[in-house]
C-alpha cells in the first residue's frame, strides 16, 4: 500500500448554536490556523459544523472516515459535562481503538492554565487509517492542547497507514523513533 502524499484533514465543530448560525464558530478556524502554521507537508483541510448530539456527530465522523477518507479529524466542542455534550460518546461509537493518553496529556497541560480542565472529557481514537482527536472549542485552549499532543500525531498516522505529515520543527518537533 502506497502512502498518500497529501493528508486529508477534517475539522468538525460540534455546537448547536454555531450550527444554527447564532454563534460564530471560533474553534474550527483556530484549529485550522494552528494546523496550517504547524504542518509543512501538503494537506487538504475541510471544516464542518454540526449540532451537539451523539448520533449526528457519530454519523458525521463515519462519513468523514469511511466515505471521504480522512487521515486526521479534529473534533472541537461537546466534551464538557453539560447534557448536550456528547462528543466523547459519539467518538466511542465509531472508533475501533481508543488512545486515552491524548486526553490525559491535554488535561494535564490545560490544568496548568485553568482549574476547570478537569471537567474536560477529551480523548482520541482510531477508525481504519484515521486518527480522531477531541479538542476544546476555545481557541487558546485548542493551542494548549495541540501543543501538548501533536508531537505524537505524525508517527501515529504512520503506524495506522494514513498520509504522512511533516511539521515545522520550530513549532512542534514530530517524534518518530529511529
Amino acid at each position: 500500500m502506497t502512502q498518500r502524499t497529501t493528508a486529508r484533514i477534517a475539522i468538525v465543530t460540534v455546537s448547536d448554536r454555531a450550527s444554527r448560525g447564532e454563534y460564530e464558530d471560533k474553534g474550527g478556524p483556530a484549529a485550522e490556523d494552528w494546523l496550517r502554521a504547524t504542518i509543512t507537508s501538503p494537506m487538504e483541510i475541510a471544516r464542518h459544523i454540526v449540532p451537539d448530539g451523539r448520533e449526528g456527530v457519530a454519523t458525521t465522523l463515519r462519513q468523514l472516515v469511511d466515505g471521504d477518507g480522512a487521515d486526521l479529524i479534529l473534533i472541537t466542542g461537546g466534551t464538557g459535562p453539560a447534557p448536550r455534550d456528547q462528543t466523547p460518546e459519539a467518538l466511542a461509537d465509531v472508533m475501533e481503538k481508543e488512545l486515552p493518553g491524548f486526553g490525559e496529556e491535554m488535561r494535564r497541560a490545560s490544568l496548568a492554565e485553568v482549574p476547570t480542565a478537569i471537567l474536560s472529557r477529551q480523548t482520541a481514537g482510531i477508525r481504519g487509517s484515521c486518527l480522531m482527536i477531541t479538542i476544546p472549542g476555545k481557541p487558546a485552549a485548542i493551542a494548549t492542547c495541540m501543543n501538548a499532543v501533536f508531537a505524537a500525531v505524525p508517527f501515529c498516522l504512520d503506524l495506522i497507514g494514513a498520509a504522512r505529515i511533516e511539521t515545522d520543527e520550530a513549532r512542534i518537533r514530530a517524534f518518530r523513533p529511529k
